[in-house]
């Protein structure tokens, strides 16, 4: 026989059930037809693409990811008042009066106010998160393992510190080249964390967060497709810039390199998060630029050779110039293939490799590269360099 339940217990249990019924989640999903049709479409495209490999749609989201945020950067460097309004800075300048202490200031504050925040920011995130990261990245290359280096805070912290970096005003003395493959190398190590993940999740039957990854991919390619303001150019009005008329050309090529030297020299010292290859690169081409001026001064006629005369033309020097620097400078051979790519012009490429040739001959016997000095001045493992390696 049943014993009987007292009347407090049963209300209890039918409270109980009505709660169980209220959670349940099948209850209260609508269109269940439909939302098994859409799971099983999604399961078999996961099973495809599994099948297939994920390297590919792995290495499509790191440059839709990369792409993204480039382009994010450089609108907000371009939407910042420097770059804006650059007549503020003017009418500040002329609104102060003559005290040079005070026009200086108005001058250098705002730059300054964005540096001193880019070297507080990140390295108060991480200390790792300063220069262009190659030199460690070359340390990872040889298989030493340095997670820092690529943790996702500084990731991070390297992007809102290039930012205001780039913000500060011209790329003459930082650049960023340096720093992007710093950052595709993070998100390719967090994202293949993340795949890792998946693909461990995926074979023992969770639900991998698939879904995510499909949303970046919509969201990605809604910010790459949004276009840009209409802009009109002046060229005129940039050649009146540079046109100064109580200086000569040579002049002021000599004054900008004898500033830049120091100015660089500087900036690549501080620990901000910044490249460097580009500012390398300029200062090159004006040092060709300047041994063109003066050859052309001293031949105004041209070269003569078989044939007729042949005019000296300064920009292949400077094409030259900086292929040489900056190869010279990091111990590479591709810049000369580099500037004749960048420049689509061929008609120089055999004497801009024999000057780099020749550069890197000259500096491969007498110092490390600009890369590599970092990586002896941090004492990081390296691999000792063949004697047998220099082409000297």
């Amino acid at each position: 026989m049943e014993r009987p339940v007292p009347g407090g217990l049963r209300g209890e249990k039918e409270e109980e059930e009505e709660e169980r019924v209220l959670v349940s989640e099948h209850s209260w999903r609508p269109c269940p037809t439909a939302r098994r049709r859409v799971q099983g479409c999604l399961e078999w495209v996961k099973r495809q693409l599994f099948r297939v490999g994920e390297d590919w749609y792995f290495l499509f989201i790191l440059g839709v990811l990369m792409a993204t945020i480039s382009f994010t950067m450089d609108i907000i460097i371009a939407s910042s008042p420097p770059h804006t309004s650059p007549s503020a800075h003017m009418w500040l300048y002329g609104e102060i009066g003559d005290i040079g202490v005070l026009k200086y200031l108005s001058w250098t504050m705002y730059p300054m106010a964005l540096a001193a925040f880019s070297t507080g920011f990140s390295q108060s995130i991480t200390p790792h998160s300063g220069g262009s990261g190659i030199s460690e990245l070359k340390t990872i290359l040889m298989g030493v393992v340095l997670e820092d280096y690529l943790a996702i805070k500084n990731f991070g912290a390297k992007v809102v510190g290039l930012t205001c970096t780039l913000t500060c005003g011209s790329t003459l003395f930082l650049g960023k080249v340096g720093p992007y493959v710093h950052l595709s190398a993070m998100a390719a190590a967090y994202l293949g964390k993340m795949r890792t993940t998946v693909t461990r999740e995926y074979e023992v039957g969770v639900k991998p967060v698939y879904t995510v990854l499909v949303v970046l991919l919509f969201n990605s390619w809604g910010s790459m497709g949004t276009p840009k303001p209409p802009r009109v150019a002046k060229p005129g009005e940039l050649w009146q810039e540079w046109d100064h008329p109580s200086a000569t050309i040579y002049g002021t090529l000599i004054f900008f390199l004898l500033m830049k030297f120091w100015m660089l020299i500087l900036a690549t010292t501080l620990p901000l998060p910044a490249g460097y290859f580009m500012p390398i690169f300029i200062y090159g081409a004006a040092i060709g630029r300047l041994v063109g001026e003066v050859v052309a001064l001293l031949f105004p006629r041209g070269l003569y050779s078989e044939g007729p005369p042949r005019p000296i033309i300064p920009a292949g020097y400077a094409l030259a110039g900086a292929a040489a620097f900056s190869g010279s400078v990091t111990h590479a051979v591709s810049t000369s293939l580099l500037v004749c790519e960048a420049t689509g012009h061929m008609g120089h490429v055999l004497p801009t490799v024999l000057a780099v040739l020749v550069a890197n001959a000259i500096t491969q016997k007498n110092q490390p590269s600009f890369y590599d000095a970092p990586i002896i001045v941090k004492k990081l493992p390296y691999l000792p360099p063949i004697r047998s390696r220099h082409i000297a």
